[in-house]
């Protein structure tokens, strides 16, 4: 009786230190991998992940560029990766999950959604993972700086220049971009707030949203053109908060013939609205500087992975073009940046 007693004893004793031993195994292989991870990061190449709204749009192009030059300077790998379109939250979302888990050095980031990415930026947080955001602004405390245009007041040049196209008179609509995008509702806030300041210019449309792609914003604008009378001559100017909006518009005036009756005012530059600015169906751009915005958030990124003093906002600028200034050498740098010596192999 006392030799089973102390055989179950004696065998629930190896059990359990069985159980101890395994647990520790495991735990150790765990602290392992964790340690391995923060020795990839801390002790190896630093790699910066910088995730754009999209990466069709030659907005997008310009701010690869200037990240690639950033990363030459300051001898970081950068990892380029986004959504195709600028409307699948949930493709970037999981890009920026993706990262997170591999453990790059830090996240720069432009938000497709003012609160959408407030989750997985975060996440980067609780991993040790500073997040730069760039571009469009982001609810929240959780990133190190933000680096764009202040979109306001570039959004409040705008309407000054579609004032100025229309001598002061005139009836105007605004084709907004897409619901939640923080740079392009504050462009479009600036925009109706220089309209207020107009007395003889009036507001008839402001809630229609062109969308992510060239093709929606087509669409849509034909539809307000026709709505608000334009065929008619009772539509003096349209504004436009970015490329693929003022695009759409562009395309919509040219199929029904009030190219360059319509004043139109636009966002961003690409060659075909260079060259619409330049026949006169394009009043006046707003300028961004995306080489700048894509140098400058990959720089602070680097800066603050040196424990180095970094601003909360960097303004990058904003300045209008149209066929007065539109030869200057710094427009044209603007209006065509060569893009060659960082994209090309």
């Amino acid at each position: 009786m006392q030799m089973r007693f102390r055989g179950r004893l004696t065998k629930g004793a190896v059990s359990l230190k069985n159980a101890r031993v395994q647990r520790r195994t495991f735990l150790g292989g765990v602290a392992a991998l964790a340690a391995q991870a923060c020795g990839n990061k801390q002790g190896g190449a630093t790699k910066i992940a910088v995730i754009p709204k999209g990466t069709t749009h030659e907005f997008w192009k310009a701010v690869h560029a200037g990240a690639v030059k950033a990363s030459r300077e300051t001898s970081v790998e950068i990892v380029w990766k986004g959504p195709l379109k600028e409307d699948d939250l949930k493709e970037q979302v999981g890009i920026v999950e993706s990262f997170i888990a591999q453990g790059v050095s830090g996240i720069v980031v432009a938000p497709l959604n003012d609160k959408g990415l407030l989750p997985p930026v975060k996440a980067a947080k609780q991993a040790g993972i500073p997040v730069v955001v760039f571009d469009s602004a982001l609810q929240g405390e959780d990133h190190v700086s933000y680096v764009a245009t202040d979109n306001v007041a570039a959004g409040k040049l705008g309407g000054e220049r579609l004032i100025k196209a229309l001598g002061g008179s005139g009836k105007v609509a605004l084709l907004r971009y897409l619901e939640g995008s923080a740079s392009t509702s504050q462009r479009e806030q600036g925009f109706l707030e220089a309209i207020k300041g107009a007395s003889g210019v009036s507001v008839v449309s402001d809630n229609q949203y062109g969308g992510a792609t060239t093709e929606s914003a087509h669409s849509t604008s034909e539809a307000l053109l026709l709505a608000k009378g334009a065929d008619k001559g009772e539509l003096a100017g349209v504004f436009c908060p970015n490329e693929s909006t003022t695009f759409g518009m562009l395309l919509a005036l040219r199929k029904l013939g009030l190219a360059g009756k319509v004043k139109l005012c636009g966002f961003d530059a690409s060659e075909k609205l260079v060259g619409a600015l330049r026949e006169g169906h394009i009043d006046g751009l707003v300028l961004q500087d995306p080489m700048k915005m894509g140098f400058l958030a990959v720089k602070t990124m680097v800066q603050h992975l040196k424990k180095e003093p970094i601003e909360k906002v960097i303004d990058t600028g904003a300045q209008v073009v149209d066929k007065e200034n539109m030869e200057q050498p710094a427009i044209q740098a603007l209006l065509a940046p060569d893009l060659k010596p960082y994209l090309e192999p």
